[in-house]
Formats: structure tokens, sequence, C-alpha cells
């Protein structure tokens, strides 16, 4: 019964890491990374499409991302969409292949971003203590209809709140890992 309660936590505990690792690859570090178009859906026959599934996209530079279409008459399509997302870049366009130039980030977007990057940990770390709250939940009622003893509930209770102080620590060095990476000029 404990070791259901703790794989549970487990898995919800590599929910919240997953969860945290997407939006971090979303956040724009100044460097090229494929995953900043990841969000980007284009039109493709009446369908919003996602970009890679339309496109190569390549990183030949740290400054530059490619975005070569398989079809060319989508390169307009592409444009547009780029320009409706909420990242910031210009598309260049040269007929068969579009080039998106990363500006280095200011000073002030540098802490935009850290801002950012610190309310999605939170986020994790809120996900993580609701699991927690669930799992103590669980095993206080499991307790209270005498399928477990006092001594299990207060060992469990123990193992559920390391769990819970591991996984917070991981969130805390994940974030301070990004931190440092925008931070850098």
């Amino acid at each position: 019964m404990l070791d259901e309660i703790q794989e549970d936590l487990k898995a919800n505990f590599q929910k919240a890491f997953d969860a945290l690792s997407r939006e971090l690859a979303r956040v724009r570090s100044g460097r090229a990374n494929i995953n900043l178009l990841d969000n980007i859906r284009v039109p493709y026959y009446g369908q919003p499409t996602p970009l890679s599934q339309m496109a190569a996209l390549q990183v030949p530079e740290p400054r530059m991302i490619t975005i070569k279409p398989w079809e060319s008459n989508l390169l307009k399509d592409i444009e547009r969409a780029i320009l409706q997302s909420d990242l910031g870049l210009t598309p260049s366009n040269d007929g068969t292949l579009i080039r998106l130039h990363i500006p280095p980030l200011t000073e002030d977007r540098r802490r935009d971003l850290v801002k950012q990057v610190k309310a999605h940990g939170e986020d994790a770390k809120i996900s993580i203590r609701n699991s927690r709250r669930d799992a103590n939940s669980t095993l206080k009622d499991l307790e209270k209809d005498s399928d477990i003893t006092e001594d299990d509930l207060q060992r469990g209770l123990k193992v559920v709140q390391e769990m819970t102080d591991e996984a917070v620590a991981r969130v805390d060095t994940i974030i301070a890992k990004k931190e440092t990476e925008l931070m850098e000029v």
C-alpha cells in the first residue's frame, strides 16, 4: 500500500519535472535553439500544423536558426506564423529558406526572463506540494480506515516529506542552472 503511494508520488513528481523542462526549453536564452519554435503552428491544408512537421529546422550558427520547408509555397505562411508568435523574432526569407537571427539579450530582458524562469519553477514546486498533500491525505485516510497502523502512517508521512524535499531541491537546481545560462553574456 505504501509502495503504491510512493510510486504514484514519483510519477507525479516526474510529470512536474517534465512540464518544467518543456517550459524552460521555450525560454529564449540568447542562443539559437530549435525548441523555441515548438509552439509555432502553421496553417497547412486548413489544419494548424507544428513547424517541425513541415520543415527542416537547423542551427548553423550559435545565433541563427534556418527553416527549410519541404514545400516552397509554405514560406509565406511560415513567415507569417513566426511574426505572429510572441518570440519577437523577425524572419528573413530568401525564397528557399527562412533565417531567424537571434539577437543578444539586453540586461533588462535577461532579468525579465529570470523572473519568468522563477515563476515556472514556483509552478513546479506547487505541483509537487499538491502531490505531497494528496499522498498525505491518502495515508491519513488509510490509517483512519484501519488499513495501516499509526506507525506506518508516521513512517509514510516521513518518506513522503523526504521525497518532496528531494524533488523541490531538484527543481531549485534546474532553475539555478537556467538562471546562470540566462545571465551569461
